[in-house]
């Protein structure tokens, strides 16, 4: 038998969540038996998968000691990184990060160490506030991803209790992104607020907008406001009241004006000749609302965070 003692970062999750994430070797359908069939217990009693775990709760597993052979935990990886990281905001429980175009924000397919949230691990390792080989199921995490060609902030959490909240003030719309772009053209008005429907098209990863519903399609609202006029390009602020996929890219290109350096919704073979490497996008400002529900991240209602403006390569 082994028992696991669930700490604050293992704490307000599900006990099949939890242990997916801490006996990495065993199979899920065996892990779902094994609650079934009381060998695992939570505080020696019986219990459901749904459970959801208390700080100094006591996980029994009367199960082989080969389910717990999945590879060590090294920090090795992590200690060889020396972090770069553009600090936007820091406290104990989040990071707000600068992230620059080109920089991924996980591993693609091919792997590596070069990621933005191997930085973030690596930074926090540094300063003492994460350790590896201390955590049974948690890690620190990004909130929110950024396209590898886009560059903004990047909402990074410390501990297990500001991942939830912060994911949950997500999707309830209490984080506010505000874009800068330069587009081609200039759209028909000063500022507008403009409504479509795009659908996903999984194979080649692009989206198709029309002014109308069609099959698959779901409705996109974008808010724009004309900043700059620079002859034939216009400097926009953008406020996504909806975020799907490649939504601004796309709705810009759909009315007239597509992003300089877009290869995807524009024709950039003349942007690349000027010397625009990636598509002219930044999530540059963001912004904390009242919010309806108290949590850990509070704190934070009614404040907003920026990049700098001249910190912005287009602008």
């Amino acid at each position: 038998m082994k028992i696991l003692v669930i700490g604050q970062n293992d704490a307000g999750q599900r006990l099949d969540k939890f242990l997916s994430k801490a006996v990495k070797g065993l199979p899920t359908s065996m892990m779902y038996k094994s609650i079934r069939t009381k060998k695992i217990k939570v505080n020696r009693k019986r219990t459901e998968q749904s459970y959801v775990l208390k700080e100094g709760d006591e996980v029994q597993l009367f199960i082989r000691d080969e389910f717990f052979d999945a590879p060590e935990k090294d920090d090795g990886a992590l200690a060889r990184i020396t972090p770069k990281l553009e600090i936007v905001y820091e406290d104990e429980n989040i990071m707000l990060l600068n992230k620059r175009p080109g920089v991924l924000v996980h591993e693609d397919k091919e792997g590596g160490e070069n990621t933005l949230i191997m930085h973030v691990k690596a930074y926090l390792l540094a300063k003492g506030e994460y350790d590896p080989r201390e955590e049974q199921s948690f890690a620190p995490s990004l909130c929110n991803r950024i396209d590898r060609n886009t560059g903004g902030i990047v909402i990074a959490a410390k501990n297990a209790a500001a991942l939830r909240d912060m994911n949950a003030k997500i999707k309830a719309g209490e984080v506010r992104k505000h874009y800068l772009c330069l587009v081609h053209g200039a759209p028909p008005k000063k500022s507008d607020v403009l409504r479509a429907h795009l659908r996903k098209n999984s194979k080649d990863n692009t989206v198709e907008v029309r002014d109308v519903p069609f099959g698959g399609s779901k409705e996109i609202v974008t808010g724009y406001r004309v900043l700059e006029r620079r002859g034939d390009e216009s400097l926009l602020e953008i406020d996504l009241y909806t975020g799907r996929t490649h939504q601004i890219r796309a709705h810009m290109s759909h009315i007239g004006c597509p992003l300089i350096g877009d290869g995807k919704y524009g024709i950039n073979k003349d942007d690349r000749r000027r010397g625009f490497k990636y598509q002219a996008l930044y999530a540059y400002r963001l912004e904390f609302p009242k919010s309806k529900e108290k949590n850990s991240l509070s704190y934070l209602e009614g404040r907003s965070f920026a990049i700098d403006k001249k910190d912005i390569w287009f602008v």
